[in-house]
């Protein structure tokens, strides 16, 4: 089995698999084993360094010229010989689009199964959880991982219940800004908030300071995509400034947010002890901030 997206790994190695995976992305972290037990047979720009406008300009200026954001190792992958390949056709900033994929396989001769893991909404997600199970023959353990995940979110929904929801906006990207989409809107929703000034099941969207202001966001999360804590705390003080007068919060956005596998979950967890203190309890440290 090769993964070719970071939550597909996180997926594979929750579903206990891990001796299955023979390759991974340059960008599979978690765990932090996957790089380096696994062979990379997907490479990428390093944009540490890089601020939030450099990376928007980097990635704006590849796909208008056609370009691909990912190189794919087809020696690597011819090597490994996989009988299925866990990729995506979401989105051409986070992994290689499938169609790609497919057609390195043909030119390789190689005749492994491709399943595109494309959830646009939470139930979505736990969903694609329950397909990989299905596809690498262990569906007992997908059911129980995905109970398990329901149940947590069961139990958030009883401690909220009844409680006034506030209004929430959560920005993936700040510099140009972009409103949350997918499945973020959901974790939102599950955690006791309305989100705002967003796309639910839909791209996340470009928009602007003025229009995040006009949708009166209770509170505000920051949560760039491709960025842990320290950085997402670094670019929500952009926000401070833009948004005065509002609670802004930094997430670990790799982690809990942006990356759709089973730790959605912690996220919603994360997301939802800020917005109803006491009665739900605090999240690990590491995990979220409020910056002033």
């Amino acid at each position: 089995m090769v993964s070719l997206l970071p939550s597909a790994t996180e997926i594979v190695y929750a579903l206990g698999l891990e001796d299955q995976l023979v390759g991974v992305t340059f960008e599979c972290n978690e765990p932090p084993r996957a790089r380096v037990e696994k062979t990379v047979v997907v490479g990428g720009k390093d944009t540490t360094g890089m601020d939030p406008a450099e990376i928007d300009r980097y990635v704006r200026t590849r796909l208008a010229a056609g370009e691909g954001l990912y190189t794919l190792q087809a020696d690597a992958l011819a090597t490994l010989s996989p009988d299925l390949i866990l990729t995506q056709d979401l989105c051409r900033v986070c992994a290689l689009p499938v169609g790609q994929v497919e057609d390195a396989l043909d030119y390789l001769g190689c005749h492994a199964d491709v399943l595109s893991l494309d959830p646009h909404t939470l139930d979505e997600v736990l969903a694609s959880i329950a397909t990989v199970g299905h596809r690498a023959g262990v569906a007992g353990r997908a059911e129980a991982l995905v109970a398990g995940l329901s149940s947590r979110l069961s139990a958030i929904a009883t401690r909220i219940g009844g409680l006034p929801r506030p209004r929430v906006s959560v920005i993936e990207w700040v510099d140009p800004p972009f409103a949350a989409g997918h499945w973020v809107p959901d974790l939102v929703t599950a955690a006791g908030g309305i989100p705002v000034a967003a796309n639910p099941g839909g791209r996340s969207t470009e928009t602007d300071w003025e229009r995040i202001e006009a949708a009166a966001p209770d509170v505000v999360i920051v949560s760039p995509c491709g960025f842990d804590l320290d950085a997402a705390s670094a670019q929500a003080r952009t926000v401070v400034s833009r948004l005065p007068g509002l609670p802004v919060w930094a997430i670990d956005a790799d982690s809990l947010v942006v990356r759709p596998g089973p730790r959605l979950v912690d996220g919603v967890e994360a997301i939802a002890a800020v917005l109803h203190p006491g009665r739900v309890p605090r999240p690990p440290e590491g995990r979220i901030v409020r910056v002033d």
